[in-house]
């Protein structure tokens, strides 16, 4: 029997103020905050509901009806979400009702919540960066567990990043597994649809994502000049039939439904024809990953060191999305350098700002590579990976100003306290002439 593992990821960023460095001043004077001056709170509301309205809610409706269609039946649907900290706290702000629809997903007991970075940041590829790390898992972990009233066993990082320190990491907080990128070079010879294991005593059980059937969805299900176009659930899942192993991950960003492929595309008749056809397959059959990993031993031991850190971003599968150009290597050090100053301050509010600057998405947006359709990767968000460097850069010059004046403070207040009060000098005692 080989287990379907069907993963959704949802994120949104916090996108930055464009017009920071003209507006600075005038905001100023008109008392914005510094989150008001930073980020556009306008635009994130825009693309938040745009979202939400084609993609979203759509997407999760027609997850409610497949579970609920196969909920009494031999092969029921099965899915699981991995919902960064920002996606969820716009939802709450500017969708509330999609909170509830989440809330009915889990309730059902076939829908699996992951654990993940709060922030969808890169902090665990950042030197000496764990104890922070942490904090983003420990934000998310306890987000998930308030809202949904379960605690995630399994866990997804910022763009399936993974290496041995991060396998460590997660061991250390208790999780049993976690998802990551089927890199051919890194499993050689063995299959992605077999489980691992990392390194050590215990080790983590590893999911590997099949990025090969993923991306038959998200990057050709509507390219016309696809071999393989038009591509229905029934010849997918004939692919799937055919795929050797015992566990299929899937792992796809909500946008695949809705976003890179439009409803004109037919994606969502797609999704729902899906559990029909497994059910006609003998072989297959969906799962969660946490229900595969109790059930199904490990193949063997997968060793992933730091300096081969793997992601499921382009075709190289490793840091260089982010982490490629000066621009982008600049910007992670200015915003991990600051963290021993973040941390004597100790206010919440500078915290959270500097750990919304840590979003994966600033850095993706100065990419200066060329995507696999010829053209360059960042976001329509900024006009050229320069201006997102500026904007950027402006920002973040402005946020260290406050740090380094907040830290001075600190410091000042400090030497006041360490320094003995000095009054005038009692009077000398008389001498007297014997």
């Amino acid at each position: 029997m080989t287990h379907i593992c069907f993963v959704i990821d949802a994120h949104q960023p916090f996108r930055l103020n464009r017009n920071f460095p003209y507006e600075r001043v005038k905001r100023i004077a008109e008392g914005a905050s510094v989150m008001d001056r930073y980020f556009d709170g306008k635009l994130n509301h825009e693309v938040f509901t745009k979202f939400s309205k084609k993609c979203y809610n759509p997407t999760f409706n027609i997850l409610l009806e497949m579970i609920d269609s196969t909920y009494e039946s031999e092969k029921p649907f099965k899915a699981s979400l991995c919902l960064s900290g920002l996606f969820i706290e716009q939802a709450i702000k500017y969708e509330p009702d999609l909170i509830e629809l989440l809330k009915k997903l889990v309730a059902t007991k076939h829908v699996e919540i992951l654990g993940g970075d709060y922030y969808h940041s890169l902090v665990s590829v950042c030197p000496g960066g764990m104890s922070e790390f942490i904090e983003h898992v420990k934000c998310h972990h306890d987000l998930m567990k308030k809202l949904f009233r379960v605690e995630p066993n399994i866990f997804e990082n910022t763009e399936l990043i993974y290496n041995n320190s991060v396998a460590k990491v997660m061991e250390k907080f208790g999780y049993e597994g976690i998802l990551t990128e089927g890199v051919d070079d890194i499993l050689e010879r063995k299959l992605p649809t077999y489980i691992y294991s990392s390194p050590g005593d215990k080790g983590l059980k590893l999911l590997f994502r099949h990025y090969r059937l993923t991306d038959d969805l998200r990057l050709r299900f509507s390219k016309r000049t696809w071999s393989e176009f038009p591509l229905t659930a029934e010849k997918y899942c004939d692919w799937l039939s055919a795929t050797p192993g015992d566990v299929i991950l899937i792992a796809l960003e909500i946008e695949t439904f809705g976003g890179y492929n439009s409803e004109e595309t037919g994606i969502f008749d797609f999704l729902k024809e899906l559990p029909i056809e497994v059910a006609k397959r003998e072989n297959l059959r969906w799962s969660t990953p946490t229900e595969v990993i109790k059930n199904i031993q490990p193949s063997g031991t997968i060793i992933i060191p730091d300096v081969r850190t793997i992601s499921c971003a382009d075709e190289k599968k490793d840091m260089s999305p982010w982490l490629e150009n000066s621009m982008q290597r600049i910007s992670f050090d200015r915003i991990f350098n600051l963290r021993p100053y973040i941390k004597e301050i100790n206010d919440a509010g500078i915290t959270m700002v500097w750990r919304l600057l840590q979003q994966s998405d600033h850095l993706s947006y100065m990419s200066t590579r060329i995507d696999r359709e010829g053209e360059q990767s960042h976001h329509s968000y900024f006009s050229s990976p320069a201006e997102a460097f500026a904007v950027f850069d402006a920002i973040h010059t402005d946020f260290e100003g406050k740090v380094a004046i907040i830290v001075q403070r600190i410091k000042k207040s400090k030497l006041q306290r360490s320094t003995p009060t000095t009054g005038p000098l009692p009077p000398s005692p008389r001498y007297t002439k014997q």
